[in-house]
């Protein structure tokens, strides 16, 4: 088995008991997720969920920890997913920005409320992101590093 995931990125806040969700047209279903989507093309793990976060629900988005690393696959599409999930905290909203294509609004939502809603996650790593940050997981953000020849000395020394 050849396994080449799409590596994605995911923002979990907090806020008085409720997180932040958007809600998302999928194939003419509304559905809920966190603040997510694909790393892109020379962007770091941290630039990628901070864009993402903004784009999808108008919040500037700060991370503080790595909540944990999610492999899933779509049994649908068989499609892999490889989720990083960051908790951080938001301000800054931007009540007038355009959500990404898709959004449709964001919404905080508790627990209790998401598994009302359990028909209309995304995926399974929803309701898990949620459980893992209210069991108190967290890893600090050095647990993710970028490195390339210009920031890794043992990469320059290979290098040459």
């Amino acid at each position: 088995m050849n396994l080449k995931p799409d590596v994605t990125v995911a923002a979990v806040v907090a806020r008085s008991g409720r997180f932040l969700f958007v809600e998302e047209a999928i194939h003419g279903k509304l559905l809920l997720n966190q603040p997510a989507g694909h790393v892109e093309e020379g962007e770091t793990l941290l630039d990628a969920v901070v864009r993402e976060a903004r784009e999808e629900s108008a919040w500037r988005f700060v991370p503080r920890h790595l909540l944990g690393v999610y492999l899933w696959r779509n049994p649908a599409t068989r499609r892999a997913i490889l989720r990083f999930a960051f908790t951080g905290t938001v301000a800054d909203h931007d009540a007038s920005q355009m959500l990404d294509r898709g959004i449709e609004r964001t919404v905080w939502l508790g627990r209790e409320q998401l598994l009302a809603n359990s028909g209309r996650l995304r995926s399974p790593l929803v309701l898990r992101c949620v459980d893992d940050y209210l069991r108190g997981a967290r890893l600090p953000l050095e647990s993710v590093a970028c490195l390339d020849l210009e920031t890794a000395p043992e990469a320059q020394a290979i290098a040459v």
